[in-house]
């Protein structure tokens, strides 16, 4: 791949939205992770004539490792936990409940600033594409992912712009198909595929869901 893969999110969002132009008649309910994949959801959204929503989840990290995923939490009430990965650095759910209660209560905040006192639109049974800016550990795209099956969804696509080839090849179990545009075997961060990758604010999020 020679130089910037995509002009930035929208741009990402328009030709990811190609790549997923089958789906546009099967009804899809188009969910970005905010608070970059929801700019480019929504591009994906608008080109397939498709609703559009947000999922928002939240990574539990160990009480010392901050980076190490124990599990998520989501709206609706959802929480995972990797309890084999817990037992084996030897954490218990009372050791991480400081992080799942603070955990929540970004959850709650971002929520009320997001969506206020628009209902979510009910996945039960429908076809489901997560939307992303892009993947590097698939942390949150897995919480995503375990969260939207908690919640009934009939089929369960993701699509991102650009991805490590090795979270890509890990997390195909987890859905029916995965569309992802850039699979780059030199894969340092998701930005550097980006012209533009400043960062999305909340209030962009916002003016999309409007």
């Amino acid at each position: 791949m020679k130089g910037m893969a995509f002009r930035d999110r929208r741009d990402a969002g328009k030709q990811l939205a190609a790549a997923l132009e089958s789906y546009r008649d099967r009804n899809p309910l188009i969910l970005g992770l905010p608070r970059g994949g929801v700019v480019v959801a929504a591009e994906v959204a608008a080109a397939l004539e498709a609703d559009l929503d947000i999922l928002v989840v939240r990574k539990l990290g160990a009480p010392d490792q901050p980076e190490l995923g124990l599990g998520a939490i989501a709206e609706g009430g959802v929480l995972l936990l990797n309890e084999p990965l817990m037992r084996q650095v030897r954490v218990s759910k009372e050791q991480l409940q400081a992080t799942i209660d603070a955990e929540n209560e970004e959850l709650k905040r971002r929520l009320d600033s997001y969506r206020g006192d628009r209902k979510p639109i009910d996945v039960t049974d429908r076809l489901v594409i997560v939307v992303d800016d892009g993947l590097a550990t698939g942390g949150t795209v897995r919480a995503a992912a375990g969260a939207l099956q908690h919640l009934g969804a009939g089929s369960l696509v993701l699509g991102v712009p650009v991805g490590s080839p090795r979270t890509v090849e890990e997390l195909q179990p987890l859905f029916d198909d995965i569309v992802c545009l850039e699979t780059p075997v030199t894969f340092w961060a998701i930005g550097q595929f980006y012209a533009d990758f400043n960062q999305t604010t909340d209030e962009e999020v916002v003016r999309l869901l409007a």
